[in-house]
């Protein structure tokens, strides 16, 4: 995976505190309410939103709150126009990171990521700078039925459809391509996979390795302090932790 773990970041999502809730749920409607602009707000024929809704209740979500934001990309509720913007930028030691927004005044969202970029010696760059490191893969974190033997569950996911597997402490990424995503997906829950996240998700064609980072912990402080901002919904970087 790309950048730090995916699976930290939703265990940071499950454990989020009470005056962090406030922040994620905006972020999770803002994505619901994207996705549903772009694709309608019908979950059995919206992919996108089914999986952003999905994530929302992972999340413990109220379901008011999802059904407004679909309400909202539908043009109904709040005239407050969301768009999505995509920042491209470099941390400490060349670390190249993609930078997911969904925000209603680019203008002010602009200058807080410049911020905090600048913070840890980071800087924003040019369109395309950064965006030709990745390329779009659908990624799925699942954890394998119990008593299931790895190399069992490695054969079984290559089957599946899966492209590449990693082995987490806390279970398994696929990767797929995009078009494959929503089939291994539903693949995986009929062979009863727990299912933590997926999606299709910017990866990094090439890591940087420990040995090429100077100061490991600037640049995962760098990337959760980017996370952490409510108008930022997804990080990606070509560093490994």
């Amino acid at each position: 995976m790309s950048g730090h773990s995916k699976w930290s970041s939703i265990k940071r999502q499950k454990g989020v505190t009470d005056a962090k809730r406030g922040t994620l749920f905006t972020k999770l409607g803002n994505a619901v309410t994207l996705a549903a602009r772009e694709g309608g707000g019908d979950p059995d024929m919206n992919f996108k939103l089914r999986l952003t809704i999905e994530k929302a209740k992972q999340a413990n979500m109220p379901k008011d709150n999802i059904d407004r934001a679909i309400k909202r990309g539908t043009g109904e509720g709040s005239d407050a126009r969301i768009e999505e913007v995509v920042y491209e930028g470099f941390g400490p030691d060349g670390v190249a990171i993609l930078i997911e927004s969904l925000t209603d005044n680019k203008n002010r969202t602009t200058p807080v990521i410049r911020g905090i970029l600048g913070k840890k010696n980071g800087r924003l760059g040019e369109n395309g700078s950064v965006s030709w490191m990745f390329e779009r893969r659908g990624v799925i974190l699942v954890q394998p039925p119990q008593n299931t033997q790895k190399d069992e569950v490695e054969l079984e996911l290559i089957d599946i459809g899966a492209e590449d597997i990693k082995e987490e402490p806390e279970g398994f990424t696929i990767y797929t391509t995009p078009e494959n995503l929503e089939e291994v997906k539903k693949a995986l829950e009929e062979k009863n996979y727990s299912v933590e996240y997926a999606s299709i998700d910017p990866v990094a064609k090439n890591l940087l390795s420990g040995s090429d980072i100077k100061n490991p912990e600037v640049i995962s402080t760098l990337l959760e302090d980017l996370e952490n901002n409510e108008e930022v919904t997804n990080v990606y970087s070509n560093y490994e932790s």
